[in-house]
């Protein structure tokens, strides 16, 4: 992949003082997240970086329902919306800590770059069988 670089002078500053703090001795991108305007560095993106609370989630992130059919979820929120994610693009995943979403609530967390890719976070592993419906 080509990159044609970083046109805008101030993004560019901005960048190279991000740079030169995260390669600071006993300095790691989780202390310096928040401190790229809101898009918590690269790390976000390559499964780094702070773990959300997923207790407290946005309506666009609460699990309503999940169904299967061939090679598709589709997940509804509680915000009303239903995306459908290919079988390969949705890991379903658990969090029994603190941070974990509560039981029987599933979390939908979203990723890649376009969209199409997400994490269903449970409480727990054996309420994946039972919060799934095969629906066609």
């Amino acid at each position: 992949m080509t990159f044609a670089g970083i046109k805008d002078a101030r993004q560019r500053a901005d960048l190279l003082v991000f740079l030169k703090q995260a390669t600071q001795p006993g300095t790691s991108l989780a202390q310096q997240d928040g401190q790229m305007g809101g898009m918590g560095g690269m790390a976000g993106m390559m499964g780094g970086g702070r773990v959300p609370n997923l207790k407290s989630l946005d309506a666009s992130e609460r699990v309503q329902e999940i169904s299967y059919c061939k090679d598709t979820y589709t997940i509804t929120t509680a915000d009303g919306q239903t995306r459908k994610f290919w079988e390969r693009n949705l890991r379903l995943k658990t969090d029994a800590s603190g941070d974990g979403p509560e039981k029987n609530a599933p979390a939908l967390v979203r990723a890649g770059m376009m969209g199409d890719r997400a994490d269903l976070i449970f409480a727990d592993p054996s309420e994946i069988s039972g919060l799934i419906a095969s629906k066609c």
